[in-house]
């Protein structure tokens, strides 16, 4: 079979990809080999196997490299020095596979060319070929994120696993989890049941009832399985405005005392957070320390945008 010249569909493009000519079919890999790697890069390894397993229709044992060649038909983790975190090298041979590099977010990255490149090769249902090359390849830009707005529309834990799944794919680090707005809160905290007992849910247009929240081991769920794809997780706490779901629950943290009711319509409302309250402050307080327990990434997004002033003004 007649290699292609051509990058293959891959997203994002590597840096740099040559042709070596030739091709090389899954079918014949038989085994995964680690050099010079501790637990984390196994455990990589193992996931690896997991993945090409429905393209392979059989599982792949991960076993120990030493310093020699390694057997035809194997897939070497082999670790390279002086690569940047993310940076990897990927050739393919007509004897096996190997993917090198200095960082675990590095061999993450290499794999999942080598997935796309496996989902890419596949043809009517025989087993995938993959062209001969040679792929190294780094990350243009240090953040890569996507937002996800699970507060004006809850999204069920697994839906959001299933998502970092295609992020990984696709190499992105960050998702952007947006927990608080004025449709829904969603985000359970110590000391403030309202906020899920009232702030999770609304009664729809034509009746019905959305909702939903996240506990705490729902989001160390989420922040774990995200960190095993090398993905930042960073949430989302709207203040002082878009807050009409915290003030339904907790009216004296307004400038009115309301009452207020969890929104159906999208849009910017005169309703925020009032600054003249001491209570608002510990509210605040009391949220992020939560937050910032759960979150272990450096950020924490906290809006401040669209925050009209008129009950401010009017507040004494």
């Amino acid at each position: 079979m007649k290699p292609s010249e051509t990058l293959p569909p891959l997203i994002p493009a590597p840096t740099t990809w040559r042709p070596a000519g030739g091709v090389y079919s899954l079918a014949d890999l038989s085994r995964i080999m680690v050099r010079d790697g501790g637990r984390e890069l196994f455990a990589l390894a193992e996931q690896t196997a997991a993945g090409l397993a429905p393209a392979l229709a059989r599982n792949l044992p991960v076993l120990v490299a030493d310093a020699g060649n390694p057997p035809v038909g194997s897939l070497l983790f082999r670790q390279a020095a002086g690569l940047a975190p993310e940076q990897y090298e990927l050739r393919i041979t007509g004897e096996g596979i190997e993917i090198a590099a200095t960082y675990p977010a590095g061999f993450h990255h290499g794999v999942t060319t080598l997935i796309q490149l496996v989902i890419n090769g596949r043809t009517g249902g025989k087993p995938a070929t993959l062209p001969c090359c040679v792929i190294h390849d780094q990350p243009r830009f240090a953040w890569r994120g996507m937002m996800l707005d699970c507060g004006r529309r809850f999204m069920s834990v697994e839906f959001i696993k299933g998502l970092l799944d295609k992020l990984a794919l696709y190499k992105f680090n960050v998702l952007h989890w947006h927990l608080t707005e004025d449709q829904g809160w969603r985000l359970v905290v110590p000391g403030y049941p309202r906020l899920t007992e009232i702030g999770a849910s609304r009664t729809e247009v034509d009746g019905s009832i959305h909702g939903g929240f996240y506990t705490a081991a729902d989001v160390r769920e989420v922040v774990e399985y995200a960190a095993e794809r090398f993905i930042t997780i960073v949430p989302e706490v709207e203040m002082p405005g878009h807050c009409l779901a915290a003030l339904a629950a907790y009216p004296e943290l307004s400038c009115t005392g309301g009452p207020f009711s969890v929104q159906t319509q999208w849009g910017v409302h005169e309703d925020v957070l009032c600054p003249g309250r001491e209570e608002t402050f510990q509210f605040l307080e009391d949220v992020l320390t939560h937050v910032m327990a759960l979150f272990p990434g450096r950020y924490i997004h906290i809006g401040g945008d669209e925050v009209p002033k008129g009950r401010w003004r009017e507040c004494e």
